[in-house]
This record gives C-alpha cells, structure tokens and sequence, in this order.
C-alpha cells in the first residue's frame, strides 16, 4: 500500500463583472497592469492609474480578495491577505447594444454601444499554503490531548481578536 503526500492546498477565489458598460479593449488595457502582481500592489496600482476602467477593476479585486477571505473563513483557515496575488484576470466581450441615429433624408444610421465582463482571480501563493498548513498541522498536533474546556480555553487565549462575534441580525 503506498503512503500519499497531500498537498496543501492554496486558496483560490475569482469575481466577475458583467455588462461593464465600455469597450473591452479600453477595460484589458487596465487589466493587462494587474496580471501576475501581489494583491496590494494590484490595488496601489489601479487606484492611481488614470483610466476610467481603474475604478470598476478596483472593485472586482476587492471583491476578489473578500470572496477568498469568506473562502477561507468557512474553510475554517487563516488566510494571510498579503499572500493572495492576482492569479488570472482577463476581459471578455459582453453584449453589445444595438442603436440608431437619425441621418439625412430619411434615414438611419447603425452603430453598436459596446459592454464588457471582467473576471478576476486571485490566489495564495502555494509557498504561504504550504506554511498555512504545516501550522494548522502542527495546532492539531498540539491539542491532540486535550479536552473540550481546555482547548477552548487556549483558543480564546491565543486568537487576537477574542472570542468569536455573533452576526447582527438583519432588521
């Protein structure tokens, strides 16, 4: 019987803008500035770049990061954001609106308003996962003897932000 290495597994998460409502080829001049760069960085360098697509990028990364943030927290791991990178994004065409304009003499003119979906990824750079889960690793390793009370009791001891807050209930 052979023995598996399990891998740690980074943590991925991705949001999507749909009908951005500009030309794909203004949005991806933007996009291609972010490819490959830390999280941080991404979001120093499209908020003072002067295109009008900065500002909606800006937030599809910031929901990126906060959808990989709630990723982590349901998977029960901590997820240090000064890891996450900008794994892919890319700019695709979306639906183009089809319009007329009055010409002379009776007739038309045809042209096309066009709109943009914008997808953002972000990933945990595999080094930090791996660190992630040698230390979730070695937390389990340590309470492996330890009862409910005391653990608990350690948790809240160890976790900087106390114990853990109950949601506010919607009105």
């Amino acid at each position: 019987m052979a023995t598996s290495i399990v891998q740690p597994s980074a943590i991925e998460a991705h949001a999507l803008l749909r009908h951005l409502r500009m030309s794909p080829q203004k949005v991806r001049l933007v996009v291609d500035l972010i490819r490959g760069q830390r999280a941080e960085d991404a979001l120093q360098i499209l908020r003072y770049t002067k295109k009008r697509a900065a500002r909606d990028v800006e937030k599809v990364l910031r929901s990126a990061i906060a959808n990989a943030e709630r990723k982590a927290e349901d998977a029960g791991a901590s997820l240090d954001v000064d890891e996450l990178y900008v794994s892919s994004c890319f700019v695709n065409e979306g639906t183009r609106w089809k319009r007329l304009r009055p010409a002379p003499m009776g007739r038309a003119f045809h042209y096309q308003k066009r709109t943009a979906h914008v997808t953002v990824a972000v990933a945990e750079h595999h080094v930090a996962a791996a660190e992630r889960s040698a230390a979730a690793a070695a937390t389990a390793e340590s309470e492996k003897g330890m009862r409910g009370a005391v653990k608990k009791a350690r948790k809240a001891l160890t976790n900087p932000k106390g114990p853990a807050r109950k949601p506010k209930a919607k009105k």
